[in-house]
């Protein structure tokens, strides 16, 4: 699914990620741990293509066969929307639209049917149990609802691919809970790989791999 080798990236003089070589399989789980500025979410970014790494003489990133450095701005945003699903820490969805709106935005983006979309929303809203909450504003649900909501839009395209950045560091411990219990749930029924950066170390540790950085470089 993913294959990365000799990734790079450096921000001014700040040499961020120093040859970071990591290969994960379809339907794989994988954390991604090391402390604070290891470059965690950098290594998230650039694997998810919101970031590109400073390419070197071998440098290489395919993600589900294709090779990421031939494509040109708009096929990588249609690529990204298409095959990429994305759950951050802050759920960071749109306060003045509901939890339907919220989760229509990639597939409409997509081009996909207004009618198509809706359906599609209400039934994955109703999966994560949020069929009470489908008119409901961001500022009317808990913590632990937004957040499902944000996982509802993040697979509403059907991504094969999912990247979680510290995806219950702003949830408490039963909601954070319910919420890693629920990505091996939708691994078994979609078969998505999740790729999620954590200080969890319950949610680390349940992964089928853990992966630690260590100054930019993955040390195991």
């Amino acid at each position: 699914m993913i294959k990365a080798k000799n990734i790079h990236k450096f921000y001014k003089d700040l040499h961020v990620l120093k040859g970071v070589n990591v290969s994960i399989d379809e339907s794989e789980i994988v954390s991604v741990v090391g402390a604070s500025g290891a470059g965690k979410t950098t290594l998230l970014q650039l694997l998810g293509t919101l970031d590109k790494p400073d390419y070197k003489r071998d440098t290489s990133l395919l993600i589900n066969g294709t090779d990421i450095s031939t494509l040109n701005d708009k096929a990588l945003a249609k690529f990204r929307n298409t095959n990429i699903g994305f759950i951050f820490q802050f759920h960071q969805l749109l306060p003045e639209f509901t939890a339907l709106e919220n989760v229509c935005i990639p597939a409409f983006i997509n081009k996909t049917p207004k009618a198509e979309a809706e359906k599609r929303a209400k039934e994955l809203l109703t999966y994560l149990g949020l069929s009470e909450r489908i008119d409901h504003k961001p500022n009317a649900m808990s913590g632990g609802e937004q957040q499902r909501v944000a996982v509802a839009r993040a697979l509403i395209n059907n991504p094969k691919l999912i990247f979680a950045d510290e995806p219950s560091g702003n949830l408490d411990s039963e909601s954070a809970e319910q919420l890693h219990q629920l990505f091996f749930k939708l691994r078994e029924e979609f078969k998505q790989t999740f790729v999620i950066v954590t200080h969890n170390q319950e949610l680390a540790n349940m992964a089928d791999r853990k992966l630690t950085m260590v100054d930019g470089k993955i040390t195991d």
